[in-house]
């Protein structure tokens, strides 16, 4: 099937990928020409496991195009995935300027039957709203459908190979039939596709990260609560996730979430609860117990080393908001990184793989240096503070640690390291909600 992707962005480009190397012939397609050159000459603008060699190879055997012709790409697609940006707006609701834009540009082009698909994160009535915008300027008879994607940063390679689900809205056959046959590769071990009506559709998203939000907001003001009586938040977790009507994903407490999705649709939901005039305690206080974690790191340094942290450098391990990714959109790092600086420390900084997007993000911070080795970073520090767990630092040499540091002091922001053994070694270690 000859389908469009409009956007090359995180999703646009995992999807394309993945459905070209289901033997489609897929067409990505952005108005970002700098972006195209990079993909046609072989680059990959994102940093994704696997991501590469799967754009790569489907390029290589024809499957898979880039251009930013898309008034092309619409009249050469049967069916066209919208998967373009919907940055939140000052009120925290999406923007959808980019959404109708591409709508609009679809209606303009179309020369037959097309079926829209909405892949981009979009507030429910999104769809009602392409609909309309496309119909007002065609004749043409077209679908709309939506398809909410569920990509992890880090495992979206993965996830869009093999997915949990397939969650589709729609409200005829017609487009279910071509979107059953787009998808019938990714759900032959038995995988569903869902399908249900547009709204629900569109919700689903939202309310599936929304309540991921939440497990980690929970355990987080559970951490709290564990720190002040002197319980383990790690030992309670187990517990907890035990039960499988609670289960053990999403259950770890930390220094707060960020990336893409997770920040920016609880503040859709709560803002679209608003405008129906629906009040949204719960979300609001997922918010703000969130929020409040990003800054628990510095608060640690401050209780140990006092408020002016002049003269002081501390080490941190980790920038990106999760591991394998190089993603810093609302990455903890970035506020923990200026709550120290804003004191009057400097800061050292190791990340394998986010180091230049966190240059970006912190362009104008002082007092801080990013270094390629993270080792480097100890030397002459006063602490080092875990921000990320990726996979290297699970396990690191920690008498070379030791050796390196100028205090002995261990900030685990992420519960991976073992209190007893760092505390035998001699080490100054605390932990989130760990007693």
């Amino acid at each position: 099937m000859k389908v469009g992707v409009v956007g090359t962005g995180y999703v646009g480009l995992v999807l394309g990928a993945g459905l070209a190397d289901s033997g489609n012939h897929v067409v990505c397609g952005d108005i970002d020409a700098s972006k195209i050159a990079t993909l046609k000459g072989g680059g990959i603008p994102i940093y994704e496991p696997g991501l590469a060699e799967l754009v790569q190879r489907n390029a290589e055997h024809g499957r898979l195009e880039f251009t930013t012709d898309i008034p092309r790409l619409v009249r050469e697609a049967t069916v066209i995935f919208i998967a373009v940006g919907t940055p939140p707006s000052e009120d925290g609701s999406a923007d959808l300027g980019h959404v109708l834009g591409v709508a609009n540009t679809i209606a303009d082009h179309m020369d037959g039957y097309r079926l829209v698909v909405v892949k981009s994160t979009v507030p429910v009535g999104t769809c009602d709203r392409v609909r309309a915008a496309i119909a007002a300027r065609t004749t043409h008879t077209f679908d709309v459908a939506s398809n909410p994607e569920f990509l992890k940063e880090g495992e979206a390679v993965r996830d869009m190979m093999k997915p949990d689900r397939i969650v589709i809205g729609t409200d005829n056959a017609r487009a279910r039939e071509l979107l059953e046959e787009v998808y019938a590769t990714f759900v032959r071990t038995g995988n569903p596709i869902l399908f249900m009506d547009i709204r629900s559709s569109e919700m689903t998203k939202y309310a599936s990260n929304a309540m991921l939000a939440t497990r980690i907001s929970f355990m987080n003001e559970m951490a709290a609560a564990c720190a002040r009586i002197g319980a383990d938040v790690d030992m309670v977790r187990h517990g907890m996730g035990a039960d499988p009507r609670i289960g053990s994903k999403f259950l770890f407490a930390g220094v707060g979430y960020g990336g893409s999705c997770f920040p920016k649709d609880v503040k859709a939901l709560v803002a679209t609860g608003h405008g129906l005039g629906l009040g949204m305690p719960l979300l609001e206080a997922v918010e703000a117990v969130n929020a409040a974690q990003k800054t628990l790191l510095v608060r640690m340094v401050v209780d140990r080393f006092g408020a002016d942290l002049s003269g002081l450098r501390f080490a941190v391990w980790g920038l990106a908001f999760k591991p394998n990714t190089d993603d810093m959109r609302e990455a903890p790092a970035v506020e923990i990184i200026r709550g120290l600086t804003d004191r009057g420390a400097e800061v050292v900084a190791h990340d394998p793989i986010a180091t230049e997007n966190a240059r970006t993000a912190l362009v104008g911070v002082p007092r801080v240096t990013f270094v390629a080795d993270e080792y480097e970073a100890l030397v002459g520090a006063d602490a080092l503070l875990l921000v990320t767990e990726w996979g290297a630092f699970r396990a690191p040499d920690f008498a070379r640690i030791r050796s390196l540091l100028r205090q002995p002091v261990l900030l685990d922001g992420r519960n991976i390291w073992s209190p007893t053994k760092l505390k035998e070694m001699g080490f100054a270690y605390t932990g989130i909600g760990r007693g």
